[in-house]
């Protein structure tokens, strides 16, 4: 069930998924390094619902947002990584700065991001709770970031 979709073919999925009475959970991020912080968000998130369904910004998406020195792994790796993680049911690849057009074409019935995020400054949330979904916040375990992973590496290695 693991992999890699296009849009189009998780509206399919979703539709079916929709018939079946299965709740969807969707997050999104650049899952850049994948770390602890990472993995146990996701197992949250998968536990609100049936399937989750993880968009991934592109390659170009991580570089608007994070710099030109982001991401670290390219959107190939990334999405393997994600895609063989237990909780991950579906990964979709987006190159907007937000989710919105994922959020607005699939419809979850909840959407998740972390506590670190205000409800109300969540992309997509009104399309969520207009269609009768939730939106939620999952309290991370530990202060770990990728941009704390990447200054830690510099720091040990400065000469």
């Amino acid at each position: 069930m693991n992999g890699l979709k296009t849009l189009d073919e998780l509206k399919s999925i979703r539709s079916k998924l929709k018939e079946e009475g299965k709740k969807v959970v969707f997050t999104n991020g650049c899952f850049d390094l994948i770390h602890a912080g990472h993995v146990d968000y996701l197992v949250k998130a998968k536990a609100l619902g049936d399937v989750l369904i993880v968009g991934l910004n592109s390659d170009k998406s991580v570089t608007s947002i994070k710099g030109e020195k982001r991401p670290i792994l390219k959107q190939d790796e990334r999405t393997f990584i994600l895609s063989n993680l237990k909780p991950v049911d579906y990964v979709v690849l987006f190159d907007e700065d937000t989710p919105q057009k994922l959020i607005e074409e699939l419809v979850p019935d909840i959407l998740v991001k972390g506590a670190d995020w205000d409800i109300e400054s969540i992309v997509g949330k009104d399309v969520v709770i207009n269609n009768g979904g939730e939106v939620k916040t999952i309290e991370f375990v530990n202060d770990q970031s990728t941009s704390k992973i990447i200054e830690l590496i510099l720091n040990r290695y400065k000469e």
